[in-house]
């Protein structure tokens, strides 16, 4: 299983996570080339060697008509005595206080929209406004207005573009099966914005680091920006100490300002010894509730509501209770640190007064999808593999829509998968690995 586990013990923004995954490809020259070729206008992506303490790494410098990040906010140069490091250079804070800015406004269906032009891949677009949802959303929460009256500072909007754009795109190219981070630092202090002084972490990056595992300390500055929040909040699947792992590579992405100890983002990049070893790659959360005065119709709605909110998976079971009653056993699989969210669901769809919880390791391939051309037309291929064992399937939806567009049962498109091959049967068949 490819893995990337990010080290946010400095906390984190767009651009030290771009350099750290920069320089965890194998063409940085190349990627570089394909940033400064995008067409944001004014625009330039550009690297550079950078020592924190000793430790070489990469620092990103994104410049706007020749105008560096830092001469207009300090996004990565952390320190409470500088202006407000936010990303997105306070949206909402011209409008409220009266001040004109130097430069025009973006509100998010602008930033999409540039988005859409941009010459990227339609995953990482997806990506990128997945992240500016977050980011919009939470500064919307931040200023008591509604998301589509929340607008972006031009300047900061063109970098920060070109900031989440290069994390999307990195982890294009890096594909991992796997991306945990670190519980975040997010600094101490106060930070100064267009309204005075503010508590660190700001306001936007506490909302987006909900239910994320984050701690303050002793340096004093804003580690941990609402762009770089958005990003871990986007990518990361869980939140934790650093996995089982073969590292292969190690990435630095550096800040601009020096502290006692080293400004940097690490990014490691491997494989999840895990599979090897044999032991669990994974954990879950399980909640649980028994229900014995609900329909059949009322159990249904309520796991549909769990699994259109991003449950993992949601099933039920016949149980008997006390006295004898029949009853149905409602279980629903979701991430560790979604769990609260569930459990809250689960108390509100159905009429149980209390919810199990269990925290769960899991043994789980890595899966992806694949287009595969077949007699009956292009179809979504499922791959698992891991701990010694391939497998492969079409996906459903696509397997009965050919079915049916070619009048055959289900069974000629769907015919089962490959089962549990291991790796050494597949060897004695003379098949690839």
């Amino acid at each position: 299983m490819r893995t990337l586990y990010i080290e946010c013990n400095m906390g984190a923004a767009g651009d030290m996570l771009a350099a750290a995954l920069l320089e965890l490809v194998d063409d940085a020259p190349g990627f570089l080339a394909q940033m400064n070729a995008l067409g944001l206008p004014g625009v330039r992506f550009a690297a550079r060697a950078a020592a924190q303490c000793g430790i070489v790494g990469t620092q990103v410098i994104v410049t706007v008509d020749g105008q560096a990040e830092g001469e207009h906010h300090h996004h990565g140069d952390h320190g409470d005595a500088e202006p407000h490091s936010h990303t997105l250079s306070a949206e909402t804070l011209s409008q409220e206080c009266g001040h004109a800015h130097e430069h025009g406004h973006a509100a998010l269906g602008d930033i999409y929209a540039r988005l859409d032009a941009l010459p990227i891949s339609p995953h990482a677009r997806q990506n990128a406004k997945a992240v500016y949802a977050l980011l919009a959303q939470a500064e919307a929460r931040v200023h008591g207005q509604p998301v589509d009256l929340v607008h972006f500072h031009e300047v900061g909007a063109l970098d920060a573009v070109a900031d989440i754009v290069a994390v999307c795109l990195l982890m294009e190219r890096l594909a991992p099966d796997e991306v945990t981070a670190s519980p975040v630092h997010v600094g101490s202090g106060f930070v100064r914005c267009a309204h005075g002084l503010l508590p660190v972490p700001a306001p936007a990056t506490a909302l987006l680091l909900q239910g994320v595992p984050s701690y303050g300390g002793e340096i004093r500055g804003e580690l941990c920006t609402p762009t770089g929040a958005a990003l871990l909040r986007h990518f990361a699947a869980r939140f934790g100490p650093m996995p089982l792992m073969q590292a292969q590579k190690i990435g630095y992405g550096m800040g601009a300002k020096q502290f006692a100890a080293a400004n940097c983002v690490r990014a490691f990049w491997g494989a999840c010894a895990a599979d090897a070893a044999g032991g669990p790659n994974g954990c879950v959360a399980q909640l649980c509730c028994n229900l014995d005065d609900m329909t059949g119709e009322a159990i249904a709605f309520a796991a549909e509501e769990l699994l259109a909110q991003g449950a993992l998976d949601v099933f039920t079971a016949p149980i008997y209770m006390k006295k004898g009653r029949p009853a149905a056993l409602l279980t629903c699989l979701c991430a560790p640190e979604a769990a609260d969210r569930f459990a809250a669901l689960m108390l509100r769809h159905t009429t149980t007064f209390g919810v199990r919880r269990a925290l769960l390791d899991r043994y789980t391939l890595a899966r992806q999808a694949a287009q595969a051309q077949t007699p009956y037309g292009s179809l979504t291929i499922k791959t698992g593999e891991g701990y010694g064992v391939r497998k492969a399937k079409p996906e459903y939806e696509d397997a009965a829509r050919a079915a049916r567009r070619h009048s055959v049962p289900f069974t000629a498109v769907h015919p089962g998968h490959s089962g549990g091959e291991s790796n050494t049967t597949r060897e004695n068949k003379g098949e690839p690995t």
